[in-house]
């Protein structure tokens, strides 16, 4: 194994299987061939200003932009001197075009309840929800946050505020009330919605009562809309409390969009750091709308007769950005679901599936790594013919999970886009296109037109290819962060200080010779072992690929030899049983995988991982666990603190 050099990283996977686009989806893609692919990069590469410049005019503008793009490192202002507004662009733009009556939000609630919107019906809802906000004192530039079940009002309540101008701050809804005070005081909300409970599971989430807790520390919220949901018994405050259903019943439907500058802002979101608190992620109007709706096109190869699932919760990015904007600025059928992938059983995403005849299913690795514990008599129980693309996000996929999910979920004839993006990056930014680029699994392949990526050491400077090294984007792209709340400098610190001049995403990567790109992890998940560099995705790739093990984490702790020892935490397929046995089996198979070098020293067998409530492995914690040390920083994401009372206990 060659040393790498300069803080790189050393790869230690290979994959070499390669999956072409069907043909018969290529010769009725968008982008259906590698050739215009690279037509397109090669465009939007010589001149981005006229390439985004060009793509812009499919927006509505009040008044046309200027100049398209001002780069003042690190702040960039897209479309200088337009006006237009993003729910005009989701709704009105379609009113008066076929598709007027056609459907924009299919709802499936987790009770097995159902809702149609048509955009001409959503146009009506959200105007007069717009007017209820007007009527409570909402202004252009107000924050106003929301914290709600995953139904259709959540969808309308951020159309509504985007139309007349005011800031949304969406909070999952799974988040306890001190995370809800926190945003709201760091955003200086000035009103909150929510709604009486949601159901998870067949349990009822009290979302008002822990509004109620938390608007006594949210000393900037004075009003607050509560949609009836369950129909359980809430406490209403005199003067602060308002229904939504009673409010909307006066509300009139006629609500003109205000005209917004490009760089207004559209909405916050809140990250969790690692340590700190969280950060508030501003994203502003004509650069991200722009943005999600031609990447919702490209990636998803979206046509007027699909029905596309994405299955993320508005919670997070990947809801705001595509269940709403994105498919919505593109005149599709967006369906949401407001439940758990096991409520009332395993096969619910298979039933739902079968039963709206959906064509795009977009979803994460974690629960595709569920599915495959869960067992393959889910999924044949249910007719999935209807569906033509998958899709990955929010972490990187290992393999063997792709493998399946090409097999049982996409019977082979489904390409995959493994999508890799962030919060920060507002869109999709690395990603096979469906109908041209060919698939290596695991791989998020290659770069979108008008992104610039370069995987670099600490030095700034490039690596060799095929090592590892940080992911940094090279050149502004129009959905990029335009701060974070408040604090112009950590923005500045956190992003675009270690490499000058280049975004940093935070993630290791490297680029094969084949110029597709692997996520490698995040910077601080990389184990030094003996003075080598290994990316944890490889190390947990190489575990998965055993049948025992349904997921895998791994992470460093302190060695007094070799720096770093690796100690894994693994969940077990249904019918394996942990033990001394399994230990020495899975440490054989890392060995044979990927070499003497990243064998566990420590092995520890668990029920479930600790992940936030987007997914994501909380391998901070794990760190926690496996030096034996108490956890510190930001905790307030988790899914399942019981997992990590159980982890811990298992190690006294």
């Amino acid at each position: 194994m060659a040393e790498a050099k300069s803080g790189q990283i050393v790869n230690v996977m290979k994959e070499s299987r390669l999956f072409p686009p069907p043909p018969e989806f290529a010769a009725k893609a968008r982008i259906g061939s590698m050739e215009a692919y690279e037509k397109l990069y090669k465009e939007a590469a010589d001149d981005p200003e006229a390439f985004w410049g060009k793509l812009a005019k499919e927006l509505h503008w009040f008044k046309p932009f200027e100049k398209v793009l001002d780069w003042q490192e690190p702040f960039a202002n897209w479309f200088v001197g337009g006006q237009t507004n993003v729910s005009y662009n989701c709704l009105d733009a379609h009113l008066g075009t076929p598709r007027q009556n056609k459907a924009a939000l299919i709802w499936e609630g987790e009770p097995g309840d159902s809702r149609v919107y048509t955009y001409q019906m959503l146009h009506r809802e959200v105007c007069k929800f717009a007017n209820v906000l007007k009527g409570l004192g909402v202004k252009k530039g107000d924050v106003v946050a929301v914290y709600m079940p995953m139904v259709p009002e959540l969808a309308i309540a951020m159309l509504a505020c985007a139309r007349i101008g005011a800031i949304h701050s969406v909070v999952f809804g799974g988040f306890s009330a001190e995370a809800i005070a926190d945003r709201n005081n760091d955003a200086s909300a000035k009103l909150q919605i929510t709604a009486d409970a949601g159901w998870r599971r067949g349990k009822q989430i009290p979302l008002k009562v822990n509004v109620d807790e938390a608007l006594a520390k949210s000393p900037t919220v004075k009003k607050c809309i509560v949609l009836k949901r369950i129909g359980c018994a809430v406490n209403m405050q005199e003067g602060r409390d308002f229904w939504w259903h009673e409010l909307m019943a006066k509300a009139s439907a006629d609500c003109p969009a205000e005209p917004m500058d490009s760089e207004d802002p559209l909405f916050i979101l809140y990250t969790s750091g690692s340590t700190g608190k969280p950060k508030g992620v501003k994203h502003t109007t004509a650069g991200y709308n722009l943005f999600v709706k031609k990447t919702t096109e490209w990636v998803f190869d979206i046509r007027d007769e699909d029905v596309y699932w994405c299955t993320a919760d508005i919670g997070w990015v990947t809801g705001h950005s595509y269940i709403v904007y994105g498919p919505l600025s593109a005149g599709a059928t967006s369906l949401m679901y407001e439940g758990a992938p096991n409520a009332p059983d395993e096969g619910r995403f298979w039933e739902i599936i079968e039963k709206y005849r959906v064509n795009i299913f977009y979803t994460a690795p974690t629960a595709i790594r569920a599915f495959i514990k869960w067992g393959d008599h889910w999924v044949d129980a249910h007719d999935l013919s209807s569906l033509r693309l998958l899709g990955t996000v929010g972490e990187g996929i290992n393999p063997e999970a792709w493998m399946w999910y090409h097999r049982k979920i996409g019977g082979e004839r489904c390409p995959i886009v493994d999508t890799w993006w962030q919060t920060e990056t507002g869109g999709i930014m690395m990603t096979p296109l469906p109908g041209a680029i060919p698939t290596k699994p695991g791989s998020c392949c290659k770069p979108l037109p008008g992104i610039i990526p370069e995987v670099v050491g600490e030095d700034g400077k490039p690596v060799e290819p095929g090592n590892g090294g940080w992911l940094v984007i090279t050149k502004p792209w129009p959905a990029m962060i335009r701060g974070i709340w408040g604090d112009d400098e950590r923005f500045k610190i956190q992003y675009y200080s270690d490499v000058p001049g280049k975004y940093l995403c935070g993630d290791n990567a490297r680029c094969d010779e084949d110029g597709y790109y692997w996520i490698m992890g995040r910077i601080d998940d990389v184990l030094n072992v003996s003075g080598h560099r290994l990316s944890t995705i490889e190390i947990e790739s190489a575990l998965v690929s055993h049948p025992a093990v349904a997921e895998a984490a791994s992470v460093g702790r302190p060695h007094d030899l070799k720096g770093e020892a690796v100690a894994v935490f693994v969940t077990l397929t249904n019918g394996f049983e942990a033990g001394e046995a399994l230990r020495k089996e899975l440490k054989g198979h890392v060995r044979k995988e990927i070499g003497a070098l990243a064998v566990p020293d420590d092995i520890h067998f668990t029920a479930a991982l600790p992940k936030t409530r987007s997914g994501k492995i909380m391998r901070r914690l794990l760190r926690d666990i496996a030096a034996g040390r108490e956890t510190v920083g930001d905790t307030t994401t988790i899914e399942d603190y019981s997992v990590l009372a159980r982890l811990r206990q298992d190690e006294d």
